[in-house]
């Protein structure tokens, strides 16, 4: 039975070497390990910002990590979460870690009183988009027409 949790200061390693493991399955090779660390370090310590760890079984170590971003919403009125990074080490796919990781999300969003939790996922990762699907996220975009993410790099 999977067992997720919410990391402190002293998971840093091991999230830092799951987002760097993130990294490279994504085909990237920035940012370097040390800056993953020492991002994770700062993002640890902001109260607007959780990481979730998920092990396979207890005693287990980390094979899985979700990082959720909080913030003010006038279109909610109450904080919204995004769920900006949900990875699964390979070995452990399949396993249920990732359904797990969501809908632990979905309990922290719940208890910091969101009023939705939305996230981007790559039009080709058809196993992610299937997972958030049977999770009850909507894939549709929303009326008056669709929504797209629009960023620029600064």
């Amino acid at each position: 039975m999977p067992e997720v949790r919410v990391a402190d200061e002293r998971d840093a390693a091991s999230v830092a070497s799951l987002m760097s493991a993130f990294r490279n399955h994504i085909g990237r090779d920035w940012p370097s390990d040390d800056q993953v660390r020492a991002t994770v370090d700062s993002l640890l310590r902001d109260p607007a910002t959780e990481f979730l760890l998920a092990a396979p079984g207890a005693g287990s170590p980390p094979a899985g990590v979700c990082q959720l971003r909080y913030r003010l919403s006038v279109w909610t009125a109450s904080d919204d979460c995004w769920l900006e990074d949900l990875y699964v080490t390979g070995e452990a796919r399949g396993t249920g870690l990732g359904r797990a990781l969501i809908e632990a999300a979905f309990e922290r969003a719940r208890a910091r009183g969101c009023g939705r939790i939305q996230l981007d996922v790559a039009e080709d990762n058809t196993r992610a988009i299937e997972v958030y699907r049977q999770a009850g996220f909507g894939t549709e975009p929303g009326a008056p027409g669709r929504t797209m993410l629009i960023a620029r790099k600064l």
